[in-house]
């Protein structure tokens, strides 16, 4: 197939920054980014970095945590200041801005919980970081959720890597197709998931 392929050869190429020097900062830069405005996720670079040098996983997650933290204050400043300008369009995008009522009733309710499950899960974060600094959710809820989720959600797959490397790169390499299909249906989940969710 042609869209294996295609998926086949981007793993290769997002594999081949394990082996740079510049692996880290494309690693920060793309949490740091998929938290405010970027559209692809730091996961699969933080696998292929993680499968390249094991001994610093753990590194490799905090760079994934961090650079996510602090993307997502800055959507959360795109919220605050530049939602007309900036955060409509990014929102429009996700198709969530007609439901902008339903999730300040959530993050009212459940501040903390709301940004710590979007973070944890494949809904697209970026989304709630805008809406959360639109409605002024208490940026230290904020801020404690997207750590314990990124945290839990990066440092787990680090420590799975390193505890179990070898086997799990394996395990990748000999059914790719099926682990694409497989990120491809939850990153398709998430947007449904926001849509639908409110």
């Amino acid at each position: 197939m042609i869209g294996s392929k295609y998926v086949r050869r981007l793993y290769d190429w997002v594999l081949h920054w394990a082996y740079t020097p510049y692996g880290p900062l494309a690693l920060f830069l793309m949490a740091f980014g998929s938290s405010s405005f970027f559209p692809v996720p730091p996961d699969a670079l933080l696998v292929t970095l993680c499968l390249g040098d094991r001994s610093r996983s753990f590194f490799f997650a905090l760079l994934c945590t961090v650079g996510s933290l602090l993307g997502g204050i800055v959507g959360y400043i795109i919220g605050v200041f530049f939602f007309e300008s900036i955060g409509v369009r990014i929102l429009d995008f996700y198709g969530l801005f007609e439901e902008y009522e339903q999730v300040r009733t959530v993050f009212d309710a459940q501040a903390f919980w709301s940004i710590f499950a979007a973070a944890l899960s494949p809904i697209p974060y970026k989304v709630f970081t805008i809406a959360g600094g639109v409605f002024r959710i208490s940026l230290v809820a904020f801020i404690l959720g997207t750590i314990v989720a990124r945290s839990l959600r990066y440092f787990s797959m680090a420590g799975l890597i390193w505890m179990f490397g070898g086997p799990i790169k394996r395990f990748i390499d000999r059914y790719f197709d099926q682990v694409a299909l497989a990120f491809v249906i939850l990153i398709i989940g998430g947007f449904i998931a926001i849509r639908y969710l409110f």
